[in-house]
């Protein structure tokens, strides 16, 4: 058998092979490590649940920035703690939320009907979106009660949330008394609930 490696086919190695430079593999180490936090956390918080009936809120209250046109009693931004005192109705949607759109005229026209009371605030709080996405959607279902965008998923990792849409119903002593996952199939449904609560 002819060898056929001569002078001419044999390949140059034009430039030596240098690796992966440090700082390259400490930045990747770094993500891959941070993944894996993230993945565990969400991991962590899939076993324990959503945060159940019962739960106070004093633990995880949050302040929450509001979209332009969507703000509460002329502020730009809202305290959970700000509403003791009042029945919260807390939504987490998002605009991608096939489901969300299932319950968006529900959950409006039960809060047009308790608005003026002044006893029930209802606050949306936007899930993992993009502010013209979200915006779009709360033009389309006509929505006018105070929403705003969940910076970092904080409220919903405070919350422990599943998935959207997801319905915190909170007494007035910040105490979650019902939790609906999933949409609402009626407004009737939503209006129970705050009824309940009117009632202690």
């Amino acid at each position: 058998m002819e060898n056929n490696m001569t002078e001419e086919n044999i390949p140059e190695n034009t430039a030596p092979n240098r690796g992966v430079p440090l700082w390259a593999q400490i930045t990747i180490w770094t993500a891959l490590v941070a993944l894996l936090v993230v993945v565990f956390m969400g991991l962590q918080r899939a076993q324990q649940g959503h945060v159940p009936e019962g739960s106070k809120t004093e633990g995880f209250s949050f302040t929450m920035p509001l979209f332009d046109g969507y703000g509460y009693e002329g502020q730009s931004e809202i305290a959970l703690e700000s509403l003791r005192g009042k029945i919260v109705v807390l939504n987490f949607w998002a605009s991608w939320c096939v489901t969300c759109k299932d319950e968006a005229r529900e959950l409006e026209e039960a809060w047009r009907y308790y608005q003026p009371g002044g006893e029930v605030v209802f606050l949306g709080i936007d899930y993992v979106d993009t502010e013209p996405e979200a915006l779009g959607y709360l033009k389309e279902f006509d929505i006018t009660y105070p929403n705003g965008p969940d910076m970092g998923t904080k409220i919903s990792q405070a919350f422990r949330i599943q998935g959207v849409p997801e319905t915190y119903f909170l007494d007035r002593n910040g105490v979650v008394k019902h939790v609906q996952l999933g949409p609402f199939s009626s407004t009737g449904q939503i209006m129970a609930q705050i009824e309940s609560l009117l009632a202690e």
